[in-house]
C-alpha cells in the first residue's frame, strides 16, 4: 500500500495532514520526477475548487514547482476536467489539480495530469514517493539563474466553456423547448461559475442553487452527494431535469422530473444506447467497475452490447478505455469519461449530453432512463483507521461472515467489501433482490467490521 497517493491523488486534512511542507515536497518530487520524462523545462497548469485551503496548498505548490525550475501558469478556480482539457490543448508538461472532490472542506488533494490530460499512471506516482522518501528533497533545487517564473491566466478557462459550448450548441438549438427546464446544483465547488456560463450561451431556461461558496460551504448538504433538495426544487417547480455536480466537477448525477435519482449506471446505459444507435459505440463495449449495479450488466445483455469491469477508480476505467478503444465508461457515482471529447470526468459535459439526448428523442427524463432496471444495493461507510483498513482480510469471523452471505444470494447478489482509496473508511456494498433484507445483512457486516477494527 502506498505511503502518498491513493485512487484520486493526495488527500488529507489541509494544513495539518496536508501541510504546506508537504505540498512544496510533493511539488518539487513531481517536478523531478516530469523533468526526467520531458526533453524540456516543465510548465505545469495549476487548478484548484473552492476551498478555503486552495490559496495556500496553491502557494506552498508553486513555491515548490519554481524552486526546481519549472514554470507554473495559475488557472484560478475552475473544475477538474477544465484543467484536463486546457492541459492537452496548451500543450503543458503536466498539471495539478487542488481539490478533494465530494469531500468536505477541511480536506483537501492534489491531483497530477499528464501531458494528454490523464491522471497520471501508479509508476509515476510510485517514482514522486520515492523521491519523497529519499532523503534528497533539499538537493532538488534550481541554481538562482534558472529559477521558474509564475503567471496567472484565469482568463484560460473561456477555453474550456467555448468547447463545451461548441460541441452541444448545434443539436440544443435545434431541439431546444421552451417549456424544458433545468435546475442546477452547482454544490459551492469548481463549477460555480462555469455552468452557469455555459448554460446561458447554449440558451438552456435553467435555476441555480448552491452556487454562493465562502471556502467551507463546498459540498454541504448540495451536490452530487446530496440529493435530497434538488429532488424537492424539480417536482415543486416542476423542472424537466435537475442536475448535480461534486466540488471538482468531474462527476454528475440528475433527477428526472419525477424526483428520482439518475446515477451514473443509468447515464452509462443512455450513453451507451445512444452511442450505438448512431454507430458510434467503439466495441461495442461499456467500461464499467466491479461497483456498477448487476442491471448495468443485464441492460448490456439485452441490447447487446458488451461490458467490461474494473476495479473502482475513474482511473482504472480510462486505462481500460485506451488500452482497447473503448469511447465510453465510467462509475456509478457519476465519474463519466466520454474519450471522444475528453480525458477525463466531466460533470458539465455528461449533463450537457444527457440533454441533448433527452432534447433529441423529444420525451420525459423518466422515459429515457427506463431503459434499465437496477438491483437494490445497500452501501455503508465503517470508519476505520487508515492502518487498519486491510486487516479485515485476516479475520476469520469477517470473511466468514462475508462469503456465507455471497453464498446465499448466489447469481442474484453480491458482497463487496473495499477499502477507500481516498479516506480513512472500509465501504461495504451487498447487492441482492430485496432492499430491506440487503440493509439487514450489510449492517451486520458493517457492525461486525466496526466491533473488530475500530
Amino acid at each position: 500500500m502506498r505511503k502518498y497517493f491513493g485512487t484520486d491523488g493526495i488527500r488529507r486534512i489541509a494544513n495539518t495532514e496536508l501541510t504546506p511542507k508537504l505540498v512544496y515536497q510533493v511539488a518539487k518530487a513531481g517536478a523531478y520526477v516530469l523533468s526526467k520524462h520531458s526533453d524540456e523545462v516543465p510548465t505545469i497548469l495549476i487548478g484548484r475548487d473552492t476551498r478555503l485551503s486552495g490559496t495556500l496548498i496553491e502557494s506552498a505548490m508553486t513555491a515548490g514547482f519554481l524552486s526546481y525550475g519549472a514554470n507554473v501558469i495559475s488557472l484560478g478556480v475552475i473544475p477538474t476536467p477544465g484543467v484536463a482539457y486546457l492541459t492537452k490543448k496548451l500543450k503543458a508538461t503536466a498539471s495539478v489539480v487542488i481539490s478533494a472532490s465530494h469531500n468536505t472542506y477541511d480536506f483537501n488533494g492534489i491531483k497530477y495530469f499528464s501531458n494528454k490530460g490523464m491522471k497520471i499512471p501508479d509508476k509515476l506516482e510510485e517514482e514522486i514517493e520515492e523521491i519523497l522518501d529519499s532523503g534528497k528533497i533539499d538537493d532538488l533545487t534550481a541554481h538562482p539563474s534558472k529559477i521558474g517564473i509564475a503567471e496567472t491566466r484565469q482568463d484560460l478557462v473561456e477555453e474550456y466553456i467555448y468547447f463545451l459550448r461548441k460541441t452541444f450548441e448545434e443539436n440544443i438549438e435545434t431541439h431546444l423547448k421552451d417549456d424544458f427546464s433545468v435546475a442546477l446544483d452547482v454544490a459551492n465547488g469548481a463549477t460555480y461559475k462555469v455552468a452557469e456560463q455555459v448554460f446561458t450561451k447554449l440558451g438552456i431556461n435553467f435555476s441555480i442553487m448552491n452556487n454562493n461558496p465562502n471556502g467551507v460551504n463546498i459540498n454541504e448538504d448540495c451536490g452530487s452527494t446530496h440529493l435530497e433538495k434538488l429532488k424537492k426544487y424539480v417536482v415543486e417547480n416542476k423542472c424537466s431535469l435537475g442536475i448535480a455536480y461534486d466540488g471538482d466537477g468531474d462527476r454528475c448525477l440528475a433527477i428526472d422530473e419525477n424526483g428520482k435519482e439518475i446515477d451514473g449506471d443509468t447515464i452509462l446505459a443512455v450513453f451507451s444506447k445512444y452511442l450505438k444507435e448512431k454507430g458510434k459505440l467503439n466495441n461495442n463495449t461499456i467500461i464499467a467497475t466491479i461497483m456498477s449495479n448487476l442491471g448495468l450488466n443485464k441492460f448490456a445483455k439485452e441490447n447487446g452490447i458488451e461490458i467490461k469491469q474494473t476495479k473502482v477508480g475513474d482511473r482504472y476505467v480510462l486505462e481500460e478505455m485506451l488500452k482497447n478503444g473503448y469511447n465510453i465508461g465510467g462509475e456509478q457515482s457519476g465519474h463519466v469519461i466520454m474519450l471522444d471529447y475528453n480525458p477525463t470526468g466531466d460533470g458539465i459535459l455528461t449533463s450537457l449530453m444527457l440533454i441533448q439526448i433527452i432534447l433529441e428523442r423529444g420525451l420525459h427524463a423518466s422515459k429515457i432512463c427506463s431503459i434499465i432496471q437496477k438491483y437494490p444495493q445497500a452501501q455503508i461507510n465503517v470508519k476505520v483507521s487508515n492502518d487498519k483498513k486491510m486487516l479485515y482480510k485476516e479475520d476469520t469471523e469477517i470473511t466468514e461472515q462475508i462469503e456465507n452471505l455471497s453464498k446465499k444470494l448466489g447469481d442474484n447478489g453480491r458482497v463487496i467489501i473495499r477499502p477507500s482509496g481516498t479516506e480513512p473508511l472500509i465501504r461495504i456494498m451487498v447487492e441482492g433482490q430485496k432492499q430491506e433484507e440487503i440493509e439487514t445483512e450489510a449492517k451486520q457486516i458493517a457492525d461486525l467490521i466496526k466491533n473488530k477494527l475500530y
